[in-house]
């Protein structure tokens, strides 16, 4: 079977053998609340499967899944109802209605409080969520491959900001050397790791201790919400930061640096594609994260065989 599998692999453009084959198991299972292209999306980042032109190779990473289906491998989600042929689908535009700048904000950390983190459900949230990121985050929005989680930061004064948290980098030398797991192991835990990949506090608020204090918060709670959300706990954050920024908020929060990005991006067969370097940070959630994320290949004894709710 593995033979055959990675001939069939090999048929789309890229050579994959059983460690990776595995690792597309555990995203259909682990994930099985997204769709099919978003299944397709979420192993194209992971793999850095991209063409000359940088973009995901979705459609090659849909036909590998049904391939894998057909073979036994997997059992992908069914098929939903086709989109209307009415040419292409828009991009999304965000109103600015809700977004606009508010007065300043100027208070200590005790009389603001209480400060929590609101998770974003509903569709219009997720509009909103979008349009104030792509208004007042330097990197703008982003469309998180996988799983998932987006909070606003609230108060009794309004909303004060975005994070978002998804899947972890399927790649760090720095981070992996750190846990000190194969390449095997990798593949097969790397759900565990969730990165927090935007965190935007509104320009108006000015709270000294707030940013790492709603850090707090997260770290609290986010097994708990990602178990709900996505049925298994995460042992372990992990986020970029400019070397330019010192990261004082996730540090007085308990992240621990643990090196840099090498910068260098995809190396591709006459392409390459290069990125800033930036400095690597995690946080553990459990005492015992890197015995769970060094377990061989038996099932990681907290994750949940339930079925999340479909993601918006």
């Amino acid at each position: 079977m593995a033979d055959k599998t990675t001939t069939m692999l090999s048929a789309c453009g890229r050579p994959v053998g059983p460690a990776e084959i595995e690792h597309a198991r555990e995203v259909v299972r682990m994930c099985s609340g997204l769709t099919r292209t978003e299944l397709a999306l979420t192993l194209c980042e992971h793999w850095e499967w991209v063409g000359v032109s940088g973009k995901p190779q979705v459609r090659a990473a849909t036909k590998l899944l049904e391939r894998l289906e057909r073979a036994g491998v997997l059992e992908l989600p069914a098929k939903r109802e086709a989109y209307a042929r009415s040419g292409r689908r828009k991009k999304a535009t965000y109103s600015s209605d809700g977004t606009e700048p508010e007065p300043n904000l100027y208070l200590d950390l005790r009389s603001l409080r209480p400060v929590w983190l609101e998770k974003v459900e509903s569709r219009d949230d997720v509009r909103l969520w979008n349009a104030f990121l792509q208004r007042y985050h330097p990197q703008g929005t982003r469309r998180p491959f996988g799983c998932s989680l987006r909070y606003f930061v609230t108060s009794n004064r309004g909303r004060l900001g975005c994070l978002l948290l998804d899947n972890g980098s399927r790649a760090l030398r720095c981070r992996d050397e750190w846990i000190g797991w194969s390449a095997q192991q990798r593949l097969r835990n790397l759900p565990l790791v969730v990165n927090n990949s935007r965190y935007l506090l509104f320009k108006w608020v000015h709270v000294p201790h707030l940013a790492s204090h709603v850090l707090g918060q997260l770290s609290r709670r986010v097994r708990d919400d990602w178990h709900c959300r996505w049925g298994y706990k995460p042992v372990l954050l992990e986020t970029f930061i400019d070397p330019a920024h010192r990261g004082t908020c996730y540090h007085a929060a308990g992240w621990e640096a643990v090196g840099e990005t090498s910068g260098r991006g995809l190396q591709l067969r006459g392409h390459s594609y290069s990125t800033n370097r930036k400095r690597v940070l995690v946080r553990p959630l459990v005492r015992d994260f890197r015995k769970r994320l060094l377990t061989p290949t038996e099932e990681p004894h907290e994750m949940s065989r339930q079925r999340p709710f479909s993601p918006r």
